[in-house]
């Protein structure tokens, strides 16, 4: 694939969103070539494509089938295998959030909830176990809200995200704050 400089610098930047959100830089890459690629792509035509390893983008392409970002196919004739990203935007970002609440998330709220019975009987100062308990009922709030609108069907979050800060005049006491 004959990189384009506006296709190597959306593949730079979203190395450097990735790299920020704690993703490997090069997996990052691979996944951007493979969301703007019209095609699936076989391991080699990435390494070409990106100038690196092919050690590096076996071991990325694993990485992102595990999030489920990425799926391997076969084509007639070829017995390599063939990637491609989530073609809708839609299921990549909820994708991508799925993995990093489980990743990320989901994991500091299991902490939180051991942190808090061990304060029970160790001696935690009361304020200090006040303030743990309301940053544990906080993101247990938004993690109930956000599973509960997962639940919800695509049409659904469509009319929601449309609708952004004015979802507000359907609820008391709604208004926004300037």
């Amino acid at each position: 694939m004959n990189l384009t400089p506006a296709m190597q610098n959306f593949i730079l930047h979203w190395g450097e969103m990735g790299s920020r959100w704690g993703v490997n830089r090069s997996v990052a890459q691979i996944h951007a070539l493979l969301h703007i690629s019209p095609k699936p792509m076989a391991a080699d035509e990435i390494c070409e494509a990106l100038g690196l390893a092919r050690s590096n983008v076996s071991n990325g392409l694993k990485e992102l089938q595990s999030q489920g970002l990425v799926k391997a196919s076969r084509q007639l004739g070829d017995r390599r295998d063939h990637f491609t990203s989530i073609r809708d935007m839609f299921d990549l970002v909820d994708a991508v959030i799925k993995t990093r609440r489980e990743r990320e998330f989901a994991p500091t709220l299991r902490a939180l909830e051991e942190v808090m019975t061990e304060a029970e009987t160790d001696n935690t100062p009361t304020a200090i176990k006040d303030r743990m308990g309301e940053t544990l009922r906080v993101m247990q709030l938004f993690d109930n809200w956000y599973t509960d609108f997962a639940r919800l069907p695509r049409s659904v979050h469509l009319a929601m995200l449309k609708l952004g800060a004015k979802i507000a005049r359907f609820i008391p006491g709604g208004k926004a704050q300037d």
